[in-house]
């Protein structure tokens, strides 16, 4: 049975398409099971609430902007011993970020804190929340560039509007005089209105140095920390553990060949 033009028609005009794609495979369904007709309808409104929410999950993750396709589910706890698994998994519930408060990633190059800030990201996106994901040195490259043609204030609403803001590679280098203003603009702004998670391969300790001003790296630092859970990831790389198999054992060969 080919699905009438007119109910098509109907479907469209109350943005209700998406029916389509199962309405003949739920007709057929229906008739094998003498199911009713509420039972029939309630399958294919859940059928669209699905689809939407799917539609919408992919929406949120195409705009974060996330280098890779990082989950929770692919995160390899034991790679890392010292990371305490019930730490990371109350992070994945994103409460935090219904509270508005930060999370802070810190460890040496290579643990897994940017695979683990965009899981925690992908994690948001899955509950409803904006979520944006950049480096540190493109957003103030980005907000560099705003000044020259007078659109910073539109730019700097870009890091201001996400529900999550992360920040990758957080302190790679000292920062210039616009550089720090203009990081604290953004931590200041979002400090009480909305959760900014960042990696940095520093401790936080090590921050207020990056800084050409004392007195604004101790207030953009203080503020970074208010609300923050910190998690100091520690280990060998995590990159180098998660190597296929096979080219970890070419390594190994042609080390002991050597």
């Amino acid at each position: 049975m080919k699905t009438d033009h007119h109910l098509v028609d109907i479907l469209r005009k109350l943005k209700l398409s998406g029916i389509q794609d199962t309405l003949e495979v739920r007709l057929e369904q229906a008739r094998q099971t003498e199911m009713d007709h509420v039972e029939f309808l309630l399958l294919l409104l859940q059928d669209e609430v699905e689809r939407r929410a799917a539609q919408r999950l992919n929406n949120l993750v195409a705009r974060a902007g996330f280098e890779q396709d990082k989950t929770m589910e692919g995160f390899d706890f034991k790679v890392l011993p010292k990371l305490k698994p019930h730490l990371v998994r109350e992070l994945a519930t994103c409460r935090f970020i219904e509270r508005k408060e930060h999370v802070i990633l810190c460890g040496p190059t290579g643990v897994g804190k940017t695979h683990l800030a965009q899981a925690l990201g992908h994690m948001a996106c899955r509950q409803g929340h904006r979520v944006l994901f950049t480096k540190a040195a493109k957003m103030l490259r980005r907000l560099h560039a705003a000044k020259a043609d007078h659109s910073w204030d539109k730019a700097i609403r870009q890091y201001l509007a996400p529900g999550l803001l992360i920040i990758d590679d957080f302190g790679l280098q000292s920062y210039n005089p616009s550089q720090a203003a203009d990081i604290y603009e953004v931590i200041a702004e979002r400090c009480l209105s909305a959760s900014t998670l960042v990696t940095s391969n520093r401790p936080i300790q090590d921050w207020l140095a990056l800084f050409p001003d004392p007195v604004l790296a101790q207030a953009a630092v203080d503020r970074m920390r208010q609300n923050a859970h910190l998690v100091t990831i520690e280990g060998d790389s995590y990159r180098g553990r998660l190597k296929p198999k096979k080219a970890q054992d070419e390594k190994e060969e042609n080390q002991q060949e050597g």
